[in-house]
């Protein structure tokens, strides 16, 4: 076991060198002068190539990507362009909201979509298989801005059941702050909701379709005991890695939600510097999102081994 984790937690630390260079050679491609984002439109150019001399950013690429990676690894993440402040004042920050509204979304997507597609695999062919199959499918196909428009005009501004913004007045209470969070995590659990109950599905069905199964039945066992000790253990294997596969995207993928719904996350922050050119910003934001995605993948790879201890010795060889 110790072996297996080990080769995993190499292979992710050298995923995640791969995508740092990424990251930090596509943030330079990028169309920008820092100088000038940072100056405005009236600097004069003397002005603006003494900054970015001063920045660094005329150095070679190499040059700079070992400065940027050897500051990251002393915790110094760069100093934002447009706020002419350090990176990890807003980024933690905003990190912290995001991890908020996507764990909401997390409780809510996991028991609901693994639900659904145990029942849609017991009644498989039936109604009940239908109308969930097709109903993750629809909510799959819709995206997050619209599904969080309808929302928003139905449950915030004509039933006013809940607050048209995410973000919650200061001092607000944690129940209250999990009001103003509920609506914007369903177009999350939405998009989600088809993908995760599908895995789950196939998983059951597999196997219910098992000889293990097949023996449990025939020495007797109730029907509850049977889907309980031998069924959901096994079934659930694949929807796992599915799920924490997932959770990259619940951070990553807050963008439009956060936008939509005015919450200042790590997804808006992103995409505000994507907006201004604040490239320490995204390159820093964009890497903290590979490294939760990675973190949560092997988080799986170990609880997979854990309930399959097959795996274990297959990836220790």
């Amino acid at each position: 076991m110790t072996q297996y984790v080990l080769k995993r937690l190499g292979l992710a630390l050298l995923t995640l060198v791969l995508l740092s260079l990424i990251i930090f050679f596509a943030g330079s491609v990028l169309p920008g002068n820092p100088g000038r984002a940072i100056l405005g439109p009236f600097a004069s150019q003397h002005a603006v190539d003494a900054l970015n001399q001063t920045l660094g950013v005329n150095r070679p690429l190499i040059a700079q990507y070992w400065s940027w990676a050897t500051g990251i690894l002393h915790g110094d993440l760069g100093t934002s362009y447009q706020y002419r402040a350090p990176v990890s004042t807003f980024l933690f920050p905003a990190l912290g909201r995001s991890l908020k509204l996507a764990a909401l979304a997390f409780v809510i997507l996991v028991p609901l979509s693994i639900l659904g597609g145990v029942l849609a695999a017991l009644y498989r062919g039936r109604f009940v298989d239908r109308s969930i199959s097709v109903t993750g499918l629809s909510l799959t196909s819709i995206p997050e801005f619209v599904s969080g428009i309808v929302l928003i005009v139905i449950f915030a501004i004509g039933l006013k059941w809940f607050p048209v913004t995410a973000t919650a007045p200061p001092g607000t209470s944690p129940l209250g702050q999990l009001h103003y969070l509920i609506l914007p995590a369903i177009p999350l659990v939405f998009v989600l909701f088809g993908y995760i109950a599908r895995m789950a599905r196939a998983g059951t069905i597999e196997a219910l379709d098992s000889d293990y199964v097949r023996t449990a039945v025939l020495k007797g066992l109730p029907r509850s005991t049977v889907i309980r000790r031998h069924v959901l253990r096994n079934s659930l294997l694949p929807t796992i890695t599915v799920i924490a596969t997932q959770c990259g995207y619940l951070i990553g993928g807050l963008v439009i939600v956060e936008t939509l719904f005015n919450y200042p996350g790590l997804g808006r922050l992103i995409f505000t510097a994507a907006t201004n050119k604040d490239f320490p910003m995204l390159e820093a934001g964009v890497l903290v999102i590979g490294i939760v995605y990675l973190g949560a993948t092997l988080i799986a790879d170990i609880l997979y081994t854990i309930l399959n201890p097959r795996i274990r010795f297959q990836g220790a060889e």
